[in-house]
């Protein structure tokens, strides 16, 4: 066991009542003014709650009132949606069996364009053909006309020469007489043909 303390009793001043007095009460104003500013700050947060509140009820009945109005303009929106698509869609099944139609015109008288092309090829080809055959026959012709020609060119060349061959001799024969004849002419005047 510890011992036991021996405690001093002491007599309290009255100046330092005084005093502690004096301090507790200047502790209790400014407790109590604490307590004033606390108080005003709560009033004005409860005072700025209340204010909060009404704006917030008077924003949510505007947005409730909002909502109403676009959920009636979604349903206008979705009566003539629905409107547009039914008369779109009754066009289009229309359009749909026009175009069918069409497509069945366009293949009948594809058939027939292709039967008549056909028809257009094989003629065609037979006229190539024929062409092609006349082509050759008269290539043909013109080669033989070439031979032949060639053959009278020849002939007539060959004959041309002969006949050339036969004037130059005359006239080699002319011209040797004519020549002499001068050279005798020449010496009768004493003339020598190779001075001259």
């Amino acid at each position: 066991m510890p011992p036991k303390r021996k405690t001093k009793t002491t007599k309290k001043n009255p100046e330092k009542i005084e005093n502690d007095l004096e301090a507790k009460y200047k502790r209790s104003v400014l407790d109590v003014a604490i307590l004033q500013d606390h108080i005003a700050l709560q009033s004005e947060s409860v005072k700025m709650v209340q204010s909060n509140r009404m704006d917030l009820r008077r924003r949510m009945r505007h947005a409730e009132q909002k909502l109403q109005h676009e959920r009636q303009d979604h349903r206008d929106v979705n009566s003539d949606l629905s409107r547009q698509y039914k008369t779109m869609q009754t066009e289009l099944t229309n359009k749909v069996k026009r175009m069918e139609k069409e497509v069945s015109q366009l293949s009948e008288e594809l058939v027939l364009c292709q039967d008549e092309l056909s028809k257009e090829k094989r003629e065609r080809e037979q006229l190539e053909w024929e062409k092609d055959a006349t082509i050759a026959d008269l290539q043909h012709k013109l080669d033989n006309m070439e031979t032949d020609y060639e053959k009278i060119l020849h002939e007539n060349l060959d004959s041309l020469t002969s006949q050339l061959s036969v004037a130059q001799q005359g006239w080699e024969d002319k011209s040797t007489t004519i020549h002499q004849n001068y050279k005798e002419l020449l010496s009768e005047f004493g003339l020598n043909a190779r001075h001259i």
